[in-house]
């Protein structure tokens, strides 16, 4: 018999979600769609999240909801200004250098035009000192054009690196609340493809604006010095390069939209096959899912192509208007020079000054298109930035008391959606107890751990820790992130490994922590045979996710991870429900054997009569709050929840359901491979 200990973990929620039937309904491993759930908190239950650490992990977020876009207003490009804040000098050094880059141009154009047509004109060569000046200003500008492009993009890369922080921290306050309807790969597409997509406004767009602006400026005086009547050519050309950035402003953001919509979309079904690939081969999918991709891919394609071909058009219809400002001012000047108005050897250098002139305005307009591009990837950073935290910081934190700590939540009310998951939901686990929590599937018991580990705050009621004195306790909304975490640790069943050694995976909450210490907890959490069995020991790398081990064997990883972060209270989510009954009970004699047992406050999620029974306390959930509270012996007696519970559940009264449990002979945990790279294919 395989047993789930000695089984690595089976499909996961994204890899369901991407062999999915036409309606929308997961396919299982039968190929068969399977209808959704009918219970909005049941959902709520099922549904996987990430951990935090040291909260080693929370099993269950509440249902996938679709996360509307971000709208990419003309604000979404501005409100990203203030990271410039920070770099003003290389904001200016850029500046500078775009200046001296473009005004060394403009006048090396016009001072070459100039000598030709004096030298045309008057027969006569160019001095010395005008081709030396012609060679310094050509060295300017390349020195002027290196030093632009270095300022500007060492400005771009320090503050995408910046944003990607910000992002990063933004989607971190805001989790899980606020990410549980987003798909990981559309998380990363923000996290690295919108932010990257901002390197041009960052590197070219700013600079690129004001330097065009100053200089346009000056080369329009001289060529009102030279005649006013040159300017009608060019001043009405510069308005509308200009002005046609505002006027396709609109399409150019939606088909910008378009694009990172079907980027992010193709990003997040590429992640999901990867990450699912095993379970795609189990349920024969991998037809359907090339189909999306493709799908997907040719959508992508669609997108990109119309926003180029506009982009193209744009372009030419741009070069146009400057060909014919400058044949304006070439006739302007021709019939100037004509009349005696204008030096004949300033005829050549006119068209040069207008074309150097334009020339700037025109790239400045082809930026401003392009940075109205930019605008969906923009709107989708600001709003990763600025997300609101889930569990907002308080103003003025207060300390953990010190010693034992028990809890308390009082009148709590509180949903996913409109309807309430819990609702006057009341429970007290005193300093040192261990309580289990039962309840049918949906019932609120993993959102009860969710308000233990402040992933969401209750809309009514408190949740408190209670130290010795219960006069004094403190909600956890009074306390900071880091000392919450350090008295709260909760430990789930899908406890997600990072890529890296084992060793690195459980000093995840505890960095610190010494080699005893880490073999203390790899004992007490029965890992020593695995580390054992490993050809690296703790060294050994897990691979992504922990793809190496076995489903129980992660939990047991998960475990020690908490208990390395010694909390004070310990929530344990279904965390043993990828172990067989004689692993559970080991890790159970274990835990209890610990040395900070007796002073450490547990409350224990679980539906496997064998472990709710070791408890001090059963509470009983239904309806969204505690309707029965007892030991074993209390609560297994005809008529009582807790009975009808299991009779639901495993069609049998409580003790027939835990002698039934009978521990299986004892299997050798071994590794599921060597190493990550030895691992199948996920």
């Amino acid at each position: 018999m395989t047993t789930p200990e000695n089984t690595p973990a089976a499909a996961s929620g994204k890899a369901a979600a991407l062999a999915s039937a036409p309606g929308g309904a997961p396919v299982a491993a039968s190929g068969k769609a399977t209808a959704p759930g009918p219970s909005a908190a049941a959902a709520a239950e099922k549904a996987a999240v990430p951990a935090s650490a040291p909260v080693a992990a929370a099993t269950h977020a509440p249902a996938p909801q679709t996360t509307p876009a971000p709208t990419p207003g003309t604000g979404a490009l501005r409100s990203l200004l203030p990271v410039l804040g920070a770099h003003r000098v290389t904001v200016l050094r850029t500046c500078l250098a775009a200046l001296v880059d473009q005004a060394a141009l403009v006048a090396l154009v016009t001072l070459a035009a100039h000598t030709v047509g004096t030298a045309v004109i008057e027969h006569r060569a160019p001095s010395a000192a005008t081709v030396g000046v012609l060679i310094g200003l050509v060295l300017l500008r390349a020195l002027a054009t290196w030093r632009e492009m270095d300022l500007s993009h060492d400005l771009a890369y320090r503050v995408l690196a910046e944003l990607r922080v910000r992002v990063f921290d933004g989607l971190a306050r805001s989790a899980p609340a606020r990410i549980a309807g987003r798909r990981s790969g559309d998380l990363a597409s923000t996290a690295l493809g919108d932010v990257e997509a901002l390197e041009f406004f960052y590197a070219h767009a700013i600079a690129q604006l004001l330097a065009s602006g100053i200089v346009f400026a000056a080369a329009a005086t001289l060529l009102g010095i030279l005649g006013p009547w040159l300017l009608l050519a060019v001043v009405p050309v510069a308005l509308l390069l200009l002005w046609s950035p505002l006027l396709e402003a609109r399409g150019r953001a939606e088909r910008g939209a378009r694009t990172r919509a079907a980027l992010a979309d193709l990003s997040a079904e590429s992640t999901e096959a990867v990450d699912g690939l095993r379970e795609l081969l189990a349920a024969g999918a991998l037809d359907r899912t090339r189909a999306r991709l493709r799908s997907g891919g040719r959508r992508l394609a669609r997108a990109q192509r119309a926003e180029q071909s506009w982009e193209t058009g744009a372009g030419a219809a741009r070069d146009l208007l400057v060909v014919a400002a400058v044949i304006g001012v070439v006739a302007a000047a021709a019939h100037a020079a004509g009349g005696g108005r204008l030096d004949g050897a300033w005829a050549p250098a006119a068209m040069a000054l207008a074309l150097g002139a334009l020339a700037p305005v025109a790239e400045s307009a082809a930026a401003l298109g392009r940075a109205g591009s930019l605008r969906a990837a923009a709107a989708r950073v600001r709003a990763a930035v600025n997300a609101p935290a889930g569990a907002p910081a308080p103003a003025a934190p207060v300390p953990v008391p010190p010693g034992p700590l028990g809890l308390r939540l009082r009148g709590v009310r509180f949903g996913y959606g409109a309807a309430p998951v819990l609702d006057g939901f009341d429970l007290t686990v005193r300093p040192g107890e261990t309580v289990a929590l039962v309840g049918a599937s949906g019932a609120g018991k993993t959102s009860c751990a969710h308000l233990l580990a402040r992933y969401w705050d209750p809309r009514e009621g408190t949740v408190e820790l209670v130290p010795a004195d219960p006069a004094h306790p403190v909600d956890l909304r009074e306390l900071s992130e880091e000392d919450l975490r350090a008295a709260v640790c909760v430990v789930g069943q899908e406890a997600p490994l990072f890529h890296g050694t084992l060793a690195e995976n459980l000093r995840l909450a505890a960095p610190d922590a010494t080699d005893r210490e880490l073999a203390a907890a790899v004992r007490t959490c029965g890992l020593a045979p695995v580390v054992d069995a490993l050809p690296q020991g703790l060294d050994t790398p897990v691979g992504e996710r922990g793809a190496t081990l076995s489903g129980g064997q992660r939990a047991r990883v998960a475990l020690a991870r908490g208990l390395l972060g010694r909390p004070r209270v310990l929530v344990l989510d279904e965390t043993t429900a990828h172990l067989d009954h004689r692993g559970d009970a080991e890790l159970a004699r274990a835990l209890a054997a610990d040395l900070r047992a007796r002073t450490r406050t547990t409350l224990v999620i679980a539906h496997r009569p064998a472990t709710v029974r070791r408890a001090d306390r059963i509470a009983v959930l239904e309806g969204g709050r505690i309707v029965e509270e007892g030991t074993w012996s209390e609560l297994a007696g005809p008529g009582t929840a807790f009975s009808r519970l299991f009779s639901r559940t495993a069609g049998e009264t409580p003790d027939r359901a835990a002698a039934g449990e009978i521990p299986e002979k004892p299997r050798p945990e071994g590794p599921a491979a060597a190493t990550a790279d030895s691992a199948p294919p996920r």
